[in-house]
């Protein structure tokens, strides 16, 4: 029992680390930065849902989690379609925080 619970809890730990180091190493388009940051979040869901569910407490946080999740890539999305419709690409290039 104890090794599944370190292994889960190293899996969600490498899906953090992971998420984090394409976030900093893939950082020219915003799609890629959006993904990693999904993948960031879902594995801190992974690990709540699982540290909850080891304590036997209430796995309602981790639904209202998982709901906050699911509006932040829906934001994120609507960004992305924005920003496509906009400047024709997902590059941070050619962002111009001048512009209105």
């Amino acid at each position: 029992m104890m090794n599944f619970t370190v292994l889960t809890v190293g899996g969600s730990f490498m899906m953090i680390f992971s998420g984090v180091w394409s976030f900093m190493s893939y950082h020219k388009h915003l799609l890629n930065s959006l993904l990693s940051l999904e993948f960031m979040v879902l594995g801190v869901f992974w690990l709540l849902s699982m540290e909850m569910g080891g304590l036997g407490s209430e796995i309602y946080f981790s639904l209202f989690f998982l709901t906050l999740a699911a509006c932040e890539g829906a934001l994120g999305l609507s960004l992305l379609v924005l920003v496509a419709r906009g400047k024709g690409n997902d590059l941070f290039s050619s962002f111009n925080l001048l512009e209105c």
